[in-house]
């Protein structure tokens, strides 16, 4: 029996190095007859010059060790805000006084009664007659009750120094209110620097306030003294002083509460007149309907009683035309006493610094005016001249000239 083939045995696979790179192909010779391909050369990109900047030369820093800090000059500085400028000193303005007085002497006279508010009381009679004889006719509505009408529009005046009354008046005539706490802040200690030295008992008298952008102040009633918030926040505390000491003056010489008084009694007289005027306007334009004959019987009739009641007057009432005019250069010399009352205070130079405010604000709001009226300047006439409650500034600058040669206080 025959046996199979043997087959050959797989030869076993060569055992190529161990290496961490796989093994290459292996390289074959380059075929004969056939050219190489060429070498190109390498496409390079050209280089273009660098315009480098040019810094300065800096020292080079100082050696760094390990775990020393940073000098300063390596820390590039914080920008900071720049400083706010400081508002200016008060205690450095030359009008600036010390608030700070030691024990006060308060005279006995608090109050008097000079020429000027005795000359307001005679000026107001003429007033005080009409407005009686007014305060008669409506009272004889009232029958036998007539004289009790009367007697009480005649007692009716001490409302004039009643405080309750006075705060009515200041608040509804003049525009006034209470100051704020701040506000009392800054006005007591002046208040009380004036009256201070004037020898007066501050207590007695109410500080008020008037919402106003201008400079100016009150002395109303018996026991009110207003300033504006304009005088109260931007004058220096000798000027506010200097305001208020005038204010004072008007109080001290019974300026104010002889005027209000005046004022009082001669408001019946003043609603009658304003109610002739306008019921003889109403009558008067009725008459035109009716031609010349009306209103000749209108002017007729009108005048006869305006005669008939100078006749029984004994002339009085064509002094009421007068008086207007009297009572405003009354006025304007308490004005120079109220300045004359603060400067013996020492308040002088302050009091003429005030004064030429005032006068700065006249001269811009005439300026204002021309300009308005196209350049033509606006001239006073003589008879508003005489009604001016106020001298002019250099008649007041005029008056304060012996005080301001002293030295002050």
């Amino acid at each position: 029996m025959t046996q199979p083939p043997e087959y050959p045995q797989p030869s076993v696979p060569p055992q190529y190095p161990q290496s961490a790179q796989p093994p290459q192909p292996p390289q074959y010779p380059q075929a004969s007859g056939h050219p190489q391909a060429p070498q190109y050369p390498a496409q390079t990109a050209p280089a273009y010059p660098q315009a480098a900047p040019q810094y300065p030369q800096q020292a080079a820093p100082p050696p760094q060790y390990p775990g020393a800090p940073a000098p300063a000059a390596a820390i590039p500085p914080v920008p900071t805000a720049p400083p706010y400028p400081t508002p200016p000193d008060p205690t450095a303005h030359p009008h600036h006084i010390s608030t700070d007085h030691g024990r006060v002497h308060i005279r006995r006279d608090q109050r008097r009664t000079d020429a000027t508010s005795v000359g307001s009381l005679l000026l107001h009679l003429p007033n005080f007659l009409c407005s009686l004889f007014v305060v008669g006719l409506v009272s004889a509505f009232f029958g036998g009750f007539g004289i009790v009408v009367v007697l009480a529009w005649l007692a009716s005046g001490a409302l004039v120094f009643h405080r309750p009354t006075e705060s009515a008046v200041a608040r509804r005539l003049l525009g006034l209110r209470y100051p704020t706490p701040q506000e009392r802040a800054k006005l007591e200690p002046v208040w009380r620097e004036v009256t201070a030295r004037a020898g007066i008992e501050g207590r007695n008298y109410e500080l008020w306030v008037e919402d106003s952008d201008g400079l100016n102040a009150v002395a109303a009633a018996g026991h009110i003294v207003g300033v504006t918030r304009f005088a109260m926040n931007q004058l220096p505390n000798g000027e506010l002083a200097a305001v208020m000491a005038h204010e004072l003056g008007h109080h001290v010489g019974g300026h104010a509460w002889s005027g209000l008084l005046g004022y009082w009694y001669a408001l019946p007289g003043r609603l009658a007149w304003r109610f002739l005027k306008a019921f003889s306007s109403v009558v008067f334009k009725v008459s035109r309907a009716f031609g010349c004959f009306g209103v000749a019987i209108v002017v007729t009739v009108i005048g006869g009683i305006a005669l008939a009641t100078i006749s029984s007057l004994y002339g009085l009432p064509l002094l009421v035309l007068l008086v207007p005019y009297a009572l405003a250069a009354v006025g304007r010399r308490s004005e120079l006493r109220a300045d004359e009352h603060a400067a013996e205070l020492g308040f002088a130079p302050m009091l003429a610094s005030v004064l030429a405010k005032l006068h700065q604000h006249e001269q811009q709001t005439e300026a204002a005016l021309t300009a308005a009226n196209g350049g033509v300047k606006l001239e006073e006439s003589a008879l508003s001249k005489l009604l001016s409650s106020h001298p002019d500034y250099h008649t007041r600058l005029h008056h304060l000239q012996p005080y301001l040669q002293q030295p002050s206080r």
